[in-house]
């Protein structure tokens, strides 16, 4: 290489050179950083990050993902430590879908912002949290919606992160319904099936609502015994039926969804797993009532909602941004009379 080679290599920006790196080396069926559709306010471009990695970075560093420690997974304010919260769940699901895309050569970077951001819009207490909230917001909830709104309006202050399309269409489309545009996407999508009824058995056999014995052996001769195997068998059917689409084989297939339909009714149905979920909606309820007469209680960026959009948006975007812990300790600050001290 003579001197005015390397000066030109040296040049080039780092963003850039992973930009053409990209092209070398993933699948054709991968989301390229340089060819994003972009943001919907135009900014100039890192030098040296891509327009993925940025994404990534700024939903990190978000309010909205800070909070995720101290949401529910399934179990309500459980004692132990090692209980899943909604952080654990999402790096949990981070990690299962830059496994499949790093073995498919799709766009890792896009694969792990997806990922980190698909539940940045879910309320405490879970999904009775959203079922609470959708049963009093006229229009109904949906916490991936919920998601896509917490990064375009509601961080810094109502400016929004400003994130590529292919981003926010991933993390809208990460539940049900339509399917992602980009195969990243569409793995987050399988990622987090994969992640949450795991995980899920793992709380449910540590909480005592069932055992490892419980699991039908139909079911785990063919997906594994525990749960790294289980894990292991969906991921690599994945890998070996993906390409154009993001697939596992039929066999597998059937028995995820049988061992799905077990959980179902196992522990998502379980009178001992779900005592505290009855609580749930009056707390919701309360708040959601007390807020609407008192909407100069919530923090400034939520008036700037309510006047905006209205004090049921407000109410709900201010309420689904809350801790578990946050919204019981309100809660009991607004409704539980305080004992008399001299």
């Amino acid at each position: 290489m003579s001197n005015n080679d390397y000066r030109e290599v040296k040049d080039v920006c780092i963003r850039e050179k992973i930009e053409a790196n990209e092209r070398l080396v993933l699948s054709e069926n991968a989301a390229l950083s340089a060819e994003s559709l972009g943001r919907k306010r135009f900014e100039q471009p890192c030098d040296l990050r891509t327009d993925f990695q940025r994404d990534r970075d700024r939903i990190i560093h978000s309010k909205a993902f800070r909070r995720l420690k101290h949401k529910t997974q399934v179990f309500l304010s459980p004692e132990s430590d090692h209980y899943r919260t909604r952080l654990t769940h999402t790096l949990e699901v981070s990690q299962i879908a830059r496994t499949i895309s790093r073995a498919l050569f799709l766009n890792e970077d896009l694969t792990e912002a997806i990922a980190l951001g698909h539940d940045l819009g879910h309320t405490p207490f879970g999904h009775a949290g959203e079922r609470a909230i959708n049963d009093l917001l006229d229009g109904g909830f949906a916490h991936y919606a919920q998601s896509v709104r917490a990064c375009e309006k509601l961080e810094k202050e109502g400016r929004g992160l400003n994130l590529t399309f292919e981003v926010l269409n991933g993390i809208e489309r990460h539940t049900n319904g339509e399917w992602s545009k980009t195969l990243e996407g569409r793995v987050v999508r399988m990622a987090d099936r994969i992640a949450y009824i795991n995980h899920d058995i793992d709380d449910a056999v540590r909480a005592g609502v069932i055992s490892e014995s419980d699991l039908p052996k139909e079911i785990t001769d063919v997906l594994g015994n525990t749960k790294s195997q289980r894990i292991a068998t969906l991921v690599a059917s994945i890998v070996e039926n993906s390409g154009k689409d993001i697939v596992m084989d039929s066999v597998v297939e059937k028995y995820y969804d049988m061992l799905h339909g077990f959980l179902f009714e196992a522990v998502y149905k379980n009178p001992v797993a779900k005592f505290e979920e009855t609580k749930v909606f009056g707390i919701v309820e309360g708040l959601f009532k007390y807020y609407l007469k008192n909407t100069r209680k919530m923090s400034e960026e939520y008036i700037a909602v309510c006047e905006n959009e209205g004090a049921e948006r407000a109410v709900a975007d201010y309420i689904a941004g809350m801790t578990d812990h946050y919204a019981i300790t309100v809660f009991s600050n607004i409704y539980v009379p305080k004992a008399w001290s001299i």
